[in-house]
Order: C-alpha cells, then structure tokens, then sequence
C-alpha cells in the first residue's frame, strides 16, 4: 500500500469518528443501537471507498474525490435525520455501484464493446427496486407484529386502502434512492444518450416494476410471523432473479440451460427496457421474445405482478382481520 493512500485511509477514518463523537447522542449511557448506526455508517463508507481506491487502481485525484463524495453523502444524511433505513439502503446503493463500476466492471466483457459503467448502471436500477420488495416484506411483518395494522383495521375504511397505500409510499421512497443511484452513476461516467422523453418513459417503467414489486413484498410480510423469517423469505425469494439476469453480465456469459430463464426473468427485461431507453449498451440477449420486445414484456410483468399478488394481498388481509 503507497504512503498517500494510508494517509487517505486514515484521514478518512478520522473524519468519520471526528462527527461521531461531535454527536451529543453518541455516548449516551444504553445507546447502543445508536452507536452502531453511526459508527457502522461513517465506517462502512471509508472503508469501502478506501477499498475501491486501492483495488480498483483508481488514480489517487479521482479516487479521493469519490471517497469524500460518499463521505459527504453520509454526513448529509445523518444531519438531516433520515431514518437509519434510508441511510443504509442509498449506502448499500452507492457501494453497489461503486465496487461493480471499478473492482468487477474490468474483467467483464461486453460483446460489440461500450463502457461497462453504462452497462451496469440499469442493471444496478433493477437489483435495487427488485430487492426494494424485500424491504417491504419486512415492513409490513414489522407493522404486523407491532400492533400498527390492528390499529388500522379497527377503522371504518377500506381494507385495500392500508396495503395500497403502503405500496404508494414505497414507490415514492424508491424514486429517492433511484435519485441517489443516477447521481453516483453520472459521478462514475454512466450517461444517457437519448432524448428525455426516453429518459422519463425509462423512469416510468421503472416506478411501475418498483410498484408491481411491493405488492409481492406485502403478500409475503403477511405470511411470515417474524422480521427475521421475512428477511430470509423475501431475500430468497428475489436473490435469483436479480442475479440469474443481464443485469451484470450478458446472457451469453451464462450456461446455456440458464439462459432462457434469465431470458424471461422480469429483472432482465426491465434491464435491457432502460438500456434502451437510455440509450446504453444493450448487447442481443437471445432470439425470444422478451429480447426482441423488452419494454412490452416487462408492461405485461408488472400487470401480471399486480394482477396475481395484490388480490392475494387482500383476501390475505381480510382472512387476518377476521
């Protein structure tokens, strides 16, 4: 390791506990829990950025740019008082594309060439909204268990009405961490060739594959009894559809009797629909349908994702209630 990026690595680490400590809230006698959103905050974030810096070979000037960025970011959101889950999905969101774009993005190939960075980054905007449903899952357990829904239920309202607007406000959560994703992909050389029209039919498309998703996420938080159950129901549930996809790497680059799956897998549809509309690499994915006509597949996906789950949703809600 060079003596500047020790020195990088250590003035970082002293900026993230110099603010800890600064924080009248962080030695409070029994705030543990506190202590360990801000130290794994402020640690995560130069750590990793430290870790990209000196892996990926990134020059020492842009390296230490990105690091301060994200350093920034994380002093941004604790001083606004986001919640700690916010706070932790736009960092697992920034780290995501930060290790792809510079530690794996070298020794992934796209067939016809381009920049991976311009690959990768609707492909990051997938994984993110498709796991967004695995936050909701945990959600809605939690609500459960914590007596929120029977308080709801209690009121003279429709029985729709709670999970719709659950759904809703998720969609709208989702659209700030897409926000934060762009920004850290225009940072890291990711760009948007064609007009807004195709930008805004890209960010549509997308809202409603978050939308379709949630309504998964709140049929499955009301299946599972604990927070613990649902992390792991809802993770293995949507762990093999946003990696068995294009969202990293071409489907030639699979086996073969794994292409057809990730063919027709809606992450990769939604994949290749914003590759398209943002006008990024988008290298032939097969002969099938879906490959030939993306955006209508992933309409037809998220029809079908609302039209099967939110009616199970709320027979599930109604069955409950009774």
């Amino acid at each position: 390791m060079h003596k500047k990026d020790l020195s990088l690595l250590v003035l970082i680490l002293v900026v993230g506990a110099v603010v800890a400590f600064i924080n009248p809230r962080f030695l409070l006698v029994g705030n543990l829990s506190n202590t360990a959103n801000q130290v794994g905050l402020f640690g995560i974030f130069s750590i990793a950025e430290a870790f990209v810096i000196i892996v990926g070979g990134i020059e020492l000037s842009v390296g230490s740019v990105i690091a301060f960025a994200t350093v920034f970011i994380a002093l941004t959101t604790e001083r606004l008082g986001l919640p700690p889950l916010a706070a932790f999905a736009i960092l697992q969101s920034v780290m995501f594309v930060l290790l792809f774009a510079f530690v794996f993005g070298g020794a992934i190939p796209l067939p016809g060439g381009g920049s991976y960075k311009e690959y990768l980054m609707p492909g990051i905007f997938a994984q993110t909204l498709a796991f967004a449903s695995a936050t909701t899952c945990v959600g809605i357990t939690d609500d459960m268990q914590k007596g929120l829904v029977d308080r709801f239920r209690s009121l003279p309202m429709v029985r729709s009405a709670f999970l719709t607007g659950r759904t809703i406000a998720d969609v709208v959560y989702n659209a700030g961490i897409l926000v934060v994703l762009m920004i850290t992909g225009l940072a890291v050389g990711w760009r948007v060739r064609d007009g807004v029209l195709q930008f805004l039919a890209a960010v549509g498309l997308a809202l409603l594959f978050a939308y379709a998703m949630s309504w998964l996420g709140v049929y499955l938080g009301q299946l599972t009894p604990t927070v613990e159950t649902a992390q792991q129901v809802a993770f293995t549930a949507i762990f093999p559809i946003t990696f068995v996809s294009n969202a990293f790497v071409p489907l030639q680059a699979l086996p073969g009797w794994l292409q057809p799956f990730a063919e027709w897998n809606p992450v990769s549809t939604l994949t290749a629909s914003m590759r398209e509309l943002f006008g990024n690499p988008n290298p032939v994915n097969g002969t099938g349908f879906p490959s030939e006509h993306p955006i209508l597949m992933t309409v037809v996906w998220c029809a079908a994702f609302v039209v099967i789950f939110a009616p199970l949703a709320v027979r599930r809600y109604r069955d409950i209630s009774k």
